[in-house]
């Protein structure tokens, strides 16, 4: 009797485990995958805000860099907003230590250009004002 009410436990609780959509290996429940959404969209640009910081805080290049053209932008939903970005990035004429990139002006003289297509996917909880790098790749243009 014990041994069946252990094992009807143990069932119960597997079933109430699955159910809830928890996961043990760390993988996110996906309520929606990834759909294409505008550039402008409020959240895609924050998240776009931190890649940028990220980037810049990890190149070794003493020149900022900013975004140039954004060439996808997607949005997928899980416990958090994850946002799939493929952009064009450039090297400005600020230097790091200024601690801006908005406003900078591009790289006018070609020995000082320098351009990179990046992936980014930055997962975000926009109303914690929490960012996660989920992913970053960029190759040099």
């Amino acid at each position: 009797m014990a041994r069946l009410c252990l094992s009807l436990l143990l069932l119960v609780a597997t079933v109430a485990f699955v159910s809830r959509g928890v996961h043990a290996w760390g993988r996110s429940k996906v309520v929606r995958k990834f759909q294409d959404i505008p550039e402008t969209y409020v959240y895609l640009q924050q998240a776009l805000w931190f890649a940028m910081k990220e980037f810049n805080k990890s190149s070794k290049d003493k020149y900022s860099y900013k975004v140039v053209k954004v060439l996808k932008s997607q949005e997928q939903v899980t416990e958090s907003l994850d946002y799939f970005l493929e952009v064009k990035i450039a090297r400005t004429m600020c230097k790091k230590i200024s601690g801006e990139n908005e406003n900078c002006l591009l790289q006018q003289d070609p020995q000082m250009q320098k351009m990179f297509y990046c992936t980014f996917i930055v997962a975000t909880k926009p109303w914690k004002f929490e960012f996660t790098m989920l992913k970053k790749q960029c190759k040099e243009v």
